[in-house]
């Protein structure tokens, strides 16, 4: 297996991290979540990034935590704010990040999954919720988040069952935006990415926030924290950046219809 268990290439403004254990299914050792903790640190840190596309190498997206290192050191997932905790590492990541789903997405996979802002997938793609069969509770998020993207009741079918959900059911139910051919996946994600990356950077940082923000309480909430947000961004806002902004949707519309 190559050292490099996370790789990182950039497109521009966008980076694409991908997963790289695909003999282990890119399953989740302590190694591989420490590594991808740190990258999404390091690139917080560039100034030349927008948004980020993580996917994995091979067959896999992620099969989920490593049993085979757990059945030896236990089902720590760094929840008490370690090196290794993927959904706080993953959640400080300021800007977009696109989950392209090549493969397999099992129970810690599938958390990691939910922790991008958006997924698309290939005809490949499988997701299941494992752990109650495995024995172990998830720490992640999915029991919170599944539901609300999917339904309750759907989301308690598949995790009392266990069961596979193929990358159609999961387009049909909401859980991924679109599903691709294997080979379009990748080019699909950058593509979107790149879209994303033309956004005003400030505005792209601060709506990701508000939504994410909004989406963590009630909807009354929600809506008096747009409301906030929305005058105290509007004070920064002049009759020439409107204008020119103006120019710009328009233009793109444009070259769009083309």
């Amino acid at each position: 297996m190559s050292d490099n268990i996370v790789l990182v290439e950039r497109d521009g403004p966008v980076a694409i991290v991908t997963l790289n254990r695909p003999d282990a299914l890119n399953a989740l050792s302590r190694a591989l979540r420490a590594e991808l903790v740190k990258t999404f640190a390091d690139l917080a840190e560039d100034d030349t990034v927008r948004v980020a596309v993580l996917t994995g190498a091979g067959r896999a997206f992620t099969a989920g935590v490593d049993l085979k290192e757990a059945g030896q050191t236990g089902f720590a997932l760094g929840a008490d704010g370690g090196e290794i905790d993927l959904a706080k590492g993953l959640a400080a990541f300021p800007w977009p990040i696109i989950g392209a789903i090549n493969g397999f997405a099992i129970t810690g996979g599938f958390e990691l999954a939910l922790m991008c802002d958006v997924l698309l997938a290939s005809e490949n793609a499988k997701f299941a919720d494992t752990h109650a069969r495995v024995g172990i509770m998830p720490g992640w998020g999915l029991s919170q988040k599944l539901s609300r993207l999917i339904g309750i009741s759907r989301a308690k079918e598949l995790s009392f069952s266990g069961n596979f959900l193929d990358a159609e059911t999961a387009e049909r139910w909401g859980l991924v935006n679109r599903v691709y051919a294997a080979d379009q996946l990748l080019p699909a994600a950058i593509q979107l990415a790149q879209e994303m990356a033309t956004c005003d950077p400030t505005l792209l940082r601060n709506y990701k926030r508000i939504i994410d923000d909004g989406f963590a309480t009630t909807f009354g909430e929600g809506q008096s924290l747009e409301v906030a947000r929305s005058a105290e961004h509007a004070a920064s806002v002049t009759a020439q950046s409107v204008e020119a902004a103006r120019k710009a949707v328009t233009a793109r519309g444009r070259n769009l219809n083309e």
